[in-house]
């Protein structure tokens, strides 16, 4: 397995993980309006950063107010987008620097690669604030452990 499948396994997961709690929000075991919140900044965040590798300006808000139909469309969306990204991705292009400006306006360089472990991490870390919040209300949150996902061979 060469760097790019590493990545697109792990995106892979990420789009699965991300359905799943789509799923459990649209099960109507969580009320809360800030799982809602943190699962749109997931969304909002994975779209910034790939517009930002491939040079596109900023489409939405880092804190978007999503309704859940849009989470849903949006994971669809980022799913075949990450998937083109990483179809036309070369080895070489991993390492080299993208310029950005974050947003506090700051200008900074990062390497594909680094960008792309900064997605599936950001993205595993607000899941987890999900599940947080969700337990904390005596509710059971979406399984979305990446082992879980191997496991069952949800995952190439």
């Amino acid at each position: 397995m060469d760097l790019i499948d590493y990545f697109r396994r792990q995106l892979t997961y990420d789009h699965w993980a991300n359905r799943e709690v789509v799923i459990m929000l649209r099960s109507g075991a969580s009320s809360s309006p800030r799982s809602l919140q943190l699962l749109a900044h997931i969304l909002s965040a994975e779209r910034l950063w790939l517009e930002r590798l491939t040079q596109r300006p900023q489409s939405l808000p880092v804190w978007p107010a999503f309704e859940l139909s849009q989470c849903e469309t949006q994971v669809a969306e980022l799913n075949a987008m990450w998937r083109d990204y990483l179809d036309k991705l070369s080895l070489a292009a991993l390492a080299e620097k993208i310029a950005y400006k974050n947003s506090k306006g700051e200008s900074w360089a990062s390497t594909a690669q680094d960008v792309l472990t900064h997605v599936i991490l950001h993205s595993a870390y607000h899941r987890g604030q999900i599940a947080t919040e969700m337990r904390g209300r005596s509710q059971t949150p979406a399984h979305t452990d990446f082992i879980h996902a191997a496991r069952q061979g949800l995952i190439e």
